[in-house]
């Protein structure tokens, strides 16, 4: 049986609290032997160079702490644009206190959090403008083309890796309506909500988990899209516990 994690890397005050999700049925297995026909030869991180030195990727990907009632989440998130972020809705579930630094170390304002239950997506509003945004594809990637994932694994350094996308399978988490896209981009606790994106520099989903064989999986573009423009399907997040530990 394949096992599916989602990633936001989770801290508990008394003990550490698996992120694991045993997945009662699986609709396939996918390909493990996979090879992809070229070797990605375009990284999107490295066009459109900043004075500072640092991408357009990467200055749009934020790193996300999530202090809940008896412990501390870490995760990713980007910039839709210069006041929305996305990332997971597991990301932010049962937060207490939603804090967000971007690639440069700076800490912004938090000023609302949503979530979907159509998808493994949510939507956070800062106070501050990053001053960038992302480029959404017009179509979803297919197999064999090949994509970067650009997050904070482990809740760590910002770090660029790569794959090919695998192709569509039903969500074996059942998190999301309609198929997801698995991908041979290599994540860790911690990336999820990362932003998966093609060799133009454009997002083509959004990073939620993998599985046993380290292959991630992703929420397309579309349903991004299609969610984005029906914000009323987002809810806001309100704190479920009594704890009164610090934030």
């Amino acid at each position: 049986m394949i096992r599916l994690r989602v990633l936001g890397a989770a801290f508990v005050a008394a003990a550490l609290v698996a992120s694991c999700a045993a997945v009662p049925t699986h609709p396939g297995p996918l390909p493990t032997d996979y090879v992809p026909s070229a070797e990605p030869t375009v990284d999107p991180a490295q066009g459109n160079l900043s004075p500072d030195g640092f991408t357009q990727a990467q200055r749009m990907t934020v790193r996300v702490r999530n202090v809940g009632c008896d412990y501390l989440k870490t995760g990713t998130g980007f910039a839709y644009d210069g006041h929305t972020l996305i990332t997971n809705r597991h990301v932010i579930e049962d937060t207490r206190d939603l804090q967000i630094t971007t690639y440069d170390g700076r800490t912004v304002e938090v000023t609302a959090a949503s979530a979907t239950t159509v998808a493994d997506l949510a939507i956070i509003t800062i106070d501050e403008s990053l001053g960038v945004g992302a480029v959404l594809a017009q179509q979803d990637p297919v197999e064999g083309d090949a994509v970067s994932v650009v997050g904070y694994p482990n809740g760590g350094r910002l770090t660029t890796v790569t794959g090919v996308v695998l192709g569509t399978t039903a969500d074996p988490l059942g998190a999301a309506l309609g198929s997801v896209l698995a991908t041979t981009a290599p994540v860790e606790p911690g990336s999820s909500g990362s932003p998966v994106l093609n060799e133009r520099g454009e997002v083509v989903g959004v990073i939620y988990a993998k599985n046993d064989s380290e292959q991630s999986f992703m929420v397309p573009v579309s349903v991004l899209r299609t969610l984005m423009d029906q914000e009323q399907l987002f809810v806001p997040q309100v704190q479920n516990c009594d704890s009164g530990l610090p934030g």
